[in-house]
């Protein structure tokens, strides 16, 4: 394989159609634990959760053995066989409205191919772009990483530590329940997330892994908590280590008022640094 081979694709683009249901988002509440009332049309949705819109539809006849799609369509053939979400980077010009008819486009922006201490790895940067009638609200890079299968019961690579204590600190116990609704509203398949005896016996992991989108979707949820009455402007976060559901870990922010921005982090139960992000505000 080589970035040669995945050339064609860079610029490929596709636009998806959907309708900001509240029922959806007001799921997603529940889902959460939300506080806030509930949702309801004209209401702005919460930064992160158009991640619960724009399904992909694949039959279930056309869905690899890991619960993702066949491999093609859109996204490039990559045969590496582990597959994941790597990071975003995301701005939002305007409030997306619950009950809005959106639009989204999606674009290849780059395919590569690298070499890291697991083995090989293939990262595919995707731009999003979610509009309404009036114009865009959110611009997202999204960047998918592929790699080699690990060896069963290996140990996790050496952590990171985090960042000192922040003034924002949540202590998150998941569980199975809460993985198997998230994917079932982001019309996630991949096995790892809600399948046991999958994710243990045929990967290797100690337990389920808890989605990078519903941590980044965690992270950035302690501004609406923190600071209601502000709007973030921009995001951007990157997975650092896998969290799985059998340990608490913890969800932590610094955020410094004068310039309306935050470090986010997320420490896992051994103490390191799971994922980091920061965010900015008005």
């Amino acid at each position: 394989m080589s970035d040669g081979d995945w050339s064609k694709w860079v610029g490929r683009s596709e636009t998806l159609r959907d309708s900001i249901a509240a029922g959806r988002a007001q799921a997603l509440q529940a889902t959460l634990d939300d506080a806030a009332p509930l949702l309801h049309p004209g209401d702005a949705l919460p930064p992160l959760w158009h991640w619960a819109y724009f399904w992909s539809l694949a039959p279930t006849a056309a869905l690899g053995p890991d619960g993702h799609a066949a491999r093609g369509g859109f996204l490039p053939p990559i045969e590496l066989p582990r597959r994941m979400w790597a990071g975003s980077r995301l701005e939002f010009p305007r409030p997306l409205e619950v009950g809005a008819e959106v639009t989204r486009c999606s674009t290849i922006k780059s395919v590569a191919e690298k070499s890291g201490r697991s083995g090989r790895l293939a990262f595919v940067t995707v731009e999003h772009v979610v509009s309404d009638e009036a114009g865009p609200c959110i611009v997202e890079e999204h960047d998918i990483v592929y790699r080699e299968a690990g060896e069963k019961g290996a140990p996790l690579p050496e952590g990171e530590a985090p960042p000192a204590a922040g003034a924002w600190s949540e202590r998150v116990t998941p569980s199975p329940v809460l993985l198997f609704r998230y994917s079932a509203l982001t019309f996630n398949g991949h096995r790892i997330h809600y399948d046991h005896p999958y994710t243990t016996q045929e990967e290797g992991y100690p337990g389920l892994i808890v989605h990078g989108p519903l941590l980044a979707t965690m992270m950035i949820g302690q501004l609406r908590r923190e600071a209601p009455a502000a709007r973030a402007t921009r995001f951007a976060f990157r997975a650092r280590r896998p969290i799985f559901d059998n340990r608490s870990f913890t969800v932590c922010g610094a955020p410094d008022g004068p310039s309306r921005r935050a470090d986010l982090w997320v420490v896992d139960p051994d103490g390191f640094l799971a994922m980091q992000g920061e965010v900015e505000w008005e």
